[in-house]
């Protein structure tokens, strides 16, 4: 197995999508159509803050990785959020999310980001267990309100 990571292009929307949907079902979550398009969209777009890279074993897309570059109150520089991270599960513990941070780590020194943080599931024991190798668990919990938007989530 030799997994490479790159950004996502155009002509990986295809193979894309069921990692895509995978994640949200490892979630339990189900997003409108037009989120996806959105989201897709979003990451082909160099104007946008968001961004999207992909893990390949040979010509096979098999994890992804979304992140978004935003400011921060706590420092000048940009900070960036690994907002949502997804292998293959015939691929898992074999190095590709880790490569896959790494990746994102990477990207975050060239943009010149102050830091890079990413949040999980506290049931997510198998994540975690790599998380707390790549990075500090600060402590903090996560609330959240869900506002509703005039046209969709």
């Amino acid at each position: 197995m030799s997994i490479t990571v790159r950004p996502l292009a155009a002509v990986d929307h295809d193979a894309w999508l069921p990692l895509w949907q995978g994640y949200q079902d490892f979630y339990g979550v189900a997003l409108p159509p037009g989120v996806t398009t959105a989201t897709w969209l979003r990451m082909l777009d160099p104007a946008e803050p968001v961004a999207g890279l992909a893990a390949l074993d040979g010509e096979r897309l098999v994890g992804l990785a979304h992140y978004i570059f935003h400011r921060s109150t706590w420092m000048i520089a940009d900070t960036c959020y690994l907002q949502d991270l997804y292998v293959a599960p015939d691929l898992r513990g074999r190095g590709v999310a880790r490569r896959l941070i790494e990746a994102v780590y990477a990207a975050a020194d060239e943009a010149g980001a102050g830091q890079v943080y990413w949040q999980t599931h506290g049931t997510n024991f198998t994540a975690r267990s790599l998380y707390d190798r790549l990075a500090i668990h600060a402590g903090f919990i996560v609330y959240e309100r869900l506002a509703e938007v005039p046209g969709g989530s």
